[in-house]
């Protein structure tokens, strides 16, 4: 006769039902999905606008790319305290909704010739606000349509194959929009993407619980430095928020001073920079669709050291590129190609650890923890990519930023992540207050 124990260990042993199933989550990816693809268009349409609309400098797109992503730095804590104490929803829908006016303002200011660098660098910021908001309360919100936490990692894995499918086709998309119809244009279609997000969001049904009321007053400071702290003080989320910043700041300065290398020192026009960024893409689809399996056939700490190590690695073949435009653009396609596998693998092991190791309660305020991390790294690089590739040329810019990148594979051969062999038990209420 099986006891209750055994049904009990069971069940547990089971395998959770697949998201396949979970028809909010899929209403939540659809529209996410729809989203990330127009983000790619922006990602690229935006700094295209400052170069050939208006002949930007090297300094000018630096720090157009700081702007996109400076609010992270000063915003995320406190927007993660916030977020801990209401529901996530309704702010997701309003930024959003903020996101949509805002990238709509750049094809109406341009059709009505009004279009400039300043208010262009103004919208910039403000998209930046809007995306702190939403990108601190999705992470949190996916635990409302995800209950079961063994299903973290399908849903990561799901979410990371939309990033990268998005990486592949969105570059492509936006180069051909720009060519066919000038970058600021382009925006439009970013804009009809945040419209269908806003909408499968308004469709799920499933009611978010309310954050539990505190026993003791509400004090921002208390609770920022309770979320900080908890990250800095947890053997796993320490020693991965140490390196988010030096992984966003890789990223970031390589592409950014690539765009200006390939656009006025090459000469490449949107179509072909667009071209090169879909095609290394396939690698990050690649990396997120087989990321799974990857997590259950080997240890989790080594995928996470040889997948981060493709990341900081990677730019070193933009370096050593040499030959005619083909030569030249398939070593730029490898070395983002290794780049955005890496990325793949490292997103899914990176987020499944950040969800299972944080109670719910320290979720947005863990989220903000890391995308200050993360964006701040990130739009520091944007910023140093402009101000260095201003002052000794985008290509010699490029060997020391390969050079920096590489040297971060130290760290993360002593990395305690790098020796985990699975992932952590989920985390309890309890656990907040050790």
């Amino acid at each position: 006769m099986t006891t209750g124990q055994e049904s009990v260990k069971a069940e547990e042993e089971a395998p959770p039902e697949s998201l396949w199933r979970n028809g909010d989550f899929l209403k939540f990816w659809f529209g996410e999905t729809l989203s990330l693809y127009g983000t790619q268009v922006t990602s690229l349409a935006l700094p295209l606008t400052a170069i050939l609309a208006f002949n930007a400098t090297e300094e000018q797109v630096g720090l157009l790319r700081f702007l996109q992503l400076a609010p992270y730095l000063g915003l995320a804590l406190i927007f993660g305290v916030w977020i801990d104490r209401v529901r996530r929803k309704p702010g997701m829908i309003a930024a959003n909704a903020a996101r949509l006016v805002l990238i709509a303002l750049v094809p109406i200011l341009y059709w009505a010739d009004m279009l400039a660098m300043a208010p262009l660098l103004v919208i910039a910021c403000a998209i930046g606000i809007a995306s702190v908001w939403y990108d601190l309360s999705w992470m949190s919100y996916v635990t409302t349509v995800v209950k079961e936490p063994r299903q973290y990692v399908e849903a990561s894995s799901k979410m990371g194959i939309s990033s990268s499918s998005a990486d592949v086709v969105g570059p492509g998309l936006a180069g051909g929009l720009v060519s066919l119809l000038t970058a600021p244009v382009a925006l439009v279609v970013d804009a009809f993407s945040y419209l269908a997000s806003l909408v499968s969001l308004l469709l799920i049904r499933k009611p978010e619980a309310a954050p539990k009321p505190s026993t003791v007053e509400r004090h921002l400071g208390r609770e920022l430095k309770e979320g900080v702290g908890f990250v800095f003080k947890h053997p796993i989320l320490r020693p991965l928020a140490i390196v988010a910043p030096f992984c966003n700041f890789s990223l970031v300065t390589v592409w950014t001073m690539f765009l200006l290398y390939a656009a006025k020192d090459l000469k490449l026009n949107a179509t072909i920079i667009g071209v090169i960024f879909s095609a290394a893409s396939i690698g990050g689809l690649v990396g997120a669709t087989i990321s799974r399996k990857v997590i259950d056939r080997f240890p989790i700490g080594p995928v996470y050291l040889v997948s981060m190590s493709m990341i900081f690695l990677s730019p070193l073949l933009i370096v050593f590129a040499q030959g005619g435009t083909l030569v030249r653009s398939a070593f730029f396609v490898l070395s983002f190609f290794i780049s955005y596998l890496g990325l793949g693998v490292a997103g899914v092991v990176m987020v499944s650890l950040r969800q299972t190791c944080t109670p719910p309660s320290l979720m947005g305020r863990m989220s903000a923890a890391f995308r200050t991390m993360l964006f701040g790294g990130g739009s520091l690089g944007g910023l140093f990519a402009g101000l260095l590739a201003g002052g000794i040329g985008a290509k010699p810019a490029l060997v020391w930023a390969a050079a920096g990148s590489a040297a971060v594979v130290i760290g993360l051969l002593v990395s305690p992540v790098s020796r985990l062999r699975e992932l952590p038990p989920a985390a309890k209420e309890a656990e907040a207050a050790s």
